[in-house]
């Protein structure tokens, strides 16, 4: 299996062009992905993405992931 994660604007679009902090790379484990999301949620944000959705092989296993702290 291999995750990856799709990055999202709050309306749900997609982003195409990936910002700086973003990778289209692939991980090997479900928890090695949440790893590296939990480690760079903030410059994510900063570069324009709302949301996440956790994919593996293609399938969404969860999300969007709204990365706006709660409150």
């Amino acid at each position: 299996m291999s995750y990856a994660w799709r990055y999202e604007r709050a309306d749900g679009t997609v982003i195409v062009d990936l910002p700086a902090s973003a990778t289209s790379e692939h991980f090997p484990s479900q928890a090695d992905a949440e790893t590296w999301v939990g480690e760079t949620w903030r410059d994510l944000l900063g570069d324009g993405v709302d949301a996440v959705t956790l994919l593996s092989d293609g399938d969404v296993v969860y999300g969007p992931m709204s990365l706006h702290p709660a409150g």
